[in-house]
């Protein structure tokens, strides 16, 4: 071997950013034992990054020229249906984009707050409907400046590993039951992929971090606005680099950090300066844009020394870094055989409320607590069961696409990480980019087969059957085969 090429895609990139923090006060209650229900400050603000790939003019593409993506990663959990429609009809609206060209993800922070408008009668909830529209009008404007801004570059590629990231399926043996925290027994995938966009001229357009980790440094103790770890990620990834940083969150059901569940937002901050610094380890470690390592031959020192020298990729090498081809589709995988009630679930609610109601009159305050927190998981059960497509499948939405050297893939909901390990092992060397939550979340959580029936808190939100996660990665590893080959 003489030759060692980067993995690089020649396309046409854009990107702009809007601040979206939303108003102090709102309703920012995520997590069912928080004691408060409005947001009291700001840690950091949340920003909404638009970016738009496009075809390069090179031969090789499948699509037309003009034809292009827009990718918006926003600084929340999620939107539900309702809201995440209303966005992006939007954003399409006031952008002039077709719907298709569209895909939203989040960056899943838990410290955003939970901005449903189904709950405008809580206190702060009178808020949130004004500022989604806000961030609508944000995003459009944000893709716009995008568009704009579309110029030649070049993707290139390289895989690094970050140890944040933890199994949080742990079993309490004392108390006999799962817990969703730290598992110190089960290995958890540290993959870090980095993007390191660059512009014809040399100059570095923007980095991106595809990493799996929950954005769960900060829980129920918190009271401030927060894009919790990722937000010292870019922070510190765009002062040495002087470019803008996006994060992409990975496959990451069954992961969160190692160190979490805290109110404080300093450890939120060092969580993101690790990942940050394993990204910028990453970047330093990259060859120059569009060219490969070459084996130059020997020469004759005190030992006989192999030269190395990159060189700028050769015409069939560019060719291949130029080709594009986009699909999206849905894949029918099966609800799960004792999918809850609708309306028991609301029976179930009314109960809790009543119990709350009770406990906090009769002054048990720790029992009341507790019914307040179950009268959150009844509410967020009924959020999942009402917006189901009806029929025994789900149709899960896919989008898949590859632009040169490497694979990007979007998809719904909160997979475990089984999903981007199998399927990067089956490519590999070929890089895989894997993006949850696009579009939010409608199928949840798709645990793997072996975490049903465990009382394991992911599996018993989830709303698909066991073994669908499998099917999905069978179906997309056989597609990203074939789109390799």
């Amino acid at each position: 071997m003489t030759r060692l090429t980067t993995p690089h895609s020649l396309c046409r990139f854009g990107i702009a950013r809007r601040d979206i923090t939303p108003p102090v006060g709102i309703y920012h209650r995520m997590w069912g034992a928080a004691e408060h229900d409005r947001s009291e400050g700001v840690h950091r603000p949340l920003t909404a990054t638009a970016m738009v790939f496009g075809p390069s003019d090179g031969a090789g593409n499948s699509a037309g020229a003009n034809e292009q993506l827009i990718l918006v990663a926003i600084d929340h959990c999620l939107l539900f249906p309702d809201a995440m429609q209303a966005l992006a009809d939007t954003v399409c609206r006031r952008a002039s984009i077709d719907p298709v060209q569209l895909l939203v993800t989040f960056s899943h922070t838990h410290g955003a707050g939970l901005m449903d408008p189904g709950r405008a009668d809580l206190p702060g909830g009178d808020l949130i409907a004004p500022y989604l529209a806000s961030v609508a009008q944000s995003v459009a404007d944000a893709v716009q400046e995008a568009r704009s801004s579309v110029a030649p570059a070049a993707i290139t590629y390289a895989t690094g590993h970050c140890n944040l990231a933890a199994d949080r399926d742990y079993y309490d043996v004392e108390r006999r039951l799962y817990v969703c925290g730290l598992n110190p027994l089960e290995p958890a995938d540290d993959t870090l992929l980095v993007a390191r966009v660059t512009r014809d001229d040399g100059t570095l357009a923007a980095t991106i971090v595809n990493y799996a980790c929950h954005p769960t440094t900060l829980s129920f103790e918190n009271r401030l606005i927060s894009p919790d770890y990722p937000g010292a990620l870019r922070e510190l990834v765009e002062h040495a680099t002087g470019a803008p940083c996006v994060f992409l969150l990975g496959a990451s059901g069954d992961l969160g950090p190692r160190d979490g569940y805290v109110g404080g937002t300093a450890l939120a901050d060092r969580n993101g300066r690790q990942v940050g610094h394993a990204a910028l380890g990453v970047l330093e470690g990259m060859s120059p844009p569009l060219t490969a390592q070459v084996y130059q031959g020997p020469v004759i020192s005190g030992a006989t020394l192999g030269i190395w020298r990159h060189e700028p990729l050769d015409a069939a090498e560019r060719k291949t870094a130029s080709c594009w081809s986009f699909d999206q589709f849905t894949i029918d995988l099966p609800y799960r055989a004792d999918l809850p009630d609708l309306d028991e679930t609301r029976s179930e609610h009314e109960q809790w409320l009543a119990k709350e109601r009770a406990a906090r009159e009769a002054g048990r305050s720790s029992d009341a607590a507790d019914a307040r927190a179950m009268v959150e998981r009844m509410s967020r059960q009924l959020t999942r069961l009402a917006v189901l497509p009806r029929g025994e499948c789900f149709p899960y939405p896919v989008a898949l696409w590859k632009m040169g050297d490497a694979v990007w893939l979007a998809v719904d909901g909160e997979p475990y990480n089984l999903l981007q390990r199998d399927l990067r092992e089956r490519i590999a060397p070929i890089p895989l980019v894997v993006i949850v939550l696009a579009g939010g979340s409608r199928a949840w959580y798709l645990p793997t087969a072996d975490a049903y029936g465990k009382g394991i808190y992911q599996e018993t939100v989830a709303v698909l059957a066991p073994g669908s996660l499998e099917m999905l990665i069978d179906e997309l590893g056989q597609r990203l085969e074939a789109l390799v080959k």
